[in-house]
């Protein structure tokens, strides 16, 4: 039933670490989803450094999304959208031909707190990649949710159990937060042919094997996955349709490398708008790898 079981793996993004399972070497996605970071928990302290902020920054190829469990950031993006994303929420960037966006904590910054969630990249398929950018924003109103047997569940994005997100996405895929209480056992459904389980926190038990925070279990496909709370847990259930060979550099994700290279260029030479509402400052390029010898 196990197919695979990734470890996180700590990233320090300038003061504020996170815990990166996708991509990974042998595993590089499940479904669409080609990147899952895990960030924090941490507690800030108020008045804590600019520096932790995520500067303007570029993608294409993908769509973004953010699911805050705590806390606060603000989003602002070069087609004009502000918005203060907060727990619950669903937050949907779609980068298309090309988009900017910043990830300011500014509330945080002046009170202080929790910061708790989950941002993944769903790649586009190839018709779609080219897609025009937008940022949608969706309150629990847009997204289903089902509490019972010790289990509650809210469905971000996709369909599963019977139930439509509304949110827009480019393929079938699915993507559930769970919250199961110690000793309840609820069932990740056999339908897509790649399916996961991050465990957010607490531990689960799945073919009697038990598993804790920050570890994502790829299932293999054809019959349904019982999973079992040994403690209070939250889990992140994703997966999809498969959408094909993705290359990863920073920021950009694509089905061609020529696309990859002209997205970098792009960058590099300032043709890609930043946000109407943070233009002052961005992220460079990272230095290009040397040439093999």
């Amino acid at each position: 039933m196990i197919e695979l079981v990734i470890d996180q793996r700590r990233r320090d993004l300038g003061g504020f670490e996170v815990g990166r399972v996708l991509p990974h070497h042998a595993h590089r996605m499940v479904g669409p989803f080609v990147f899952f970071d895990h960030m924090g928990p941490i507690d800030f302290a108020p008045g804590f450094p600019r520096t932790v902020d995520v500067r303007p920054h570029p993608h294409i190829g993908l769509s973004t999304v953010t699911y805050l469990f705590e806390g606060e950031i603000t989003h602002r993006d070069s087609v004009g959208s502000e918005i203060a994303i907060t727990p619950g929420e669903m937050n949907w960037m779609t980068a298309g031909r090309g988009i900017t966006h910043s990830e300011r904590f500014d509330r945080l910054r002046r009170t202080g707190g929790a910061m708790h969630g989950i941002q993944a990249w769903v790649g586009l398929p190839t018709a779609d990649e080219e897609t025009e950018p937008t940022f949608t924003h969706h309150g629990p109103e847009d997204l289903p949710t089902y509490e019972g047997g010790g289990m509650w569940a809210r469905l971000i994005a996709g369909e599963a159990f019977g139930a439509t997100a509304k949110v827009k996405t480019h393929s079938p895929m699915f993507y559930v937060h769970w919250r199961l209480d110690a000793g309840a056992t609820a069932q990740l459904e056999a339908r897509y042919p790649e399916r996961a389980a991050y465990v957010v926190a607490g531990e689960v038990e799945v073919d009697g094997r038990a598993f804790g925070h920050g570890q994502m279990l790829v299932f293999s496909p054809g019959a349904p996955a019982p999973i079992k709370a040994n403690t209070d847990a939250i889990v992140m259930l994703l997966g999809g349709e498969p959408i094909g060979e993705r290359f990863i550099e920073w920021n950009f994700v694509s089905s061609s490398k020529d696309r990859i290279e002209q997205a970098k260029a792009d960058w590099r030479a300032g043709r890609m708008k930043l946000p109407d509402l943070d233009h002052d400052e961005f992220i460079p390029l990272p230095r290009d790898p040397p040439p093999a010898r």
